[in-house]
């Protein structure tokens, strides 16, 4: 259980940190990081695969390329579930995705 709590506190601070060291979105405090970092595990786990299982033709042809903008559609989709949280595009979305993916695995090997 602690485990999970902190790779929930290591997405959170991922967000924030992504959030305030560039420009691809915006975000208010660290409370708002948690809320995102919850929903996003939600989004993740819930719309994601289905998004993935319908979009398989395409994510084939492309060779999972795709994948980023399905990444990126889920943080879009977090961004309007939580007020305080904006991305501001498609392309900024997945970008963003990329980076917060790549902060977390690092956040993640040095700290569990």
């Amino acid at each position: 259980m602690n485990t999970v709590i902190i790779r929930f506190l290591i997405l959170a601070f991922s967000i924030y940190l992504v959030g305030k060291l560039t420009n691809l979105f915006h975000i208010d405090n660290f409370a708002t990081a948690i809320l995102a970092a919850i929903l996003l595990a939600a989004v993740n786990a819930i719309v994601r695969p289905v998004m993935i299982f319908l979009t398989l033709p395409i994510t084939f042809l492309t060779l999972g390329i795709f994948l980023l903008f399905i990444n990126g559609f889920c943080l879009l989709l977090v961004s309007k579930l939580v007020p305080q949280f904006q991305v501001k595009g498609c392309f900024t979305a997945a970008l963003a995705s990329i980076l917060i993916s790549i902060v977390n695995m690092l956040l993640e090997i040095w700290i569990i």
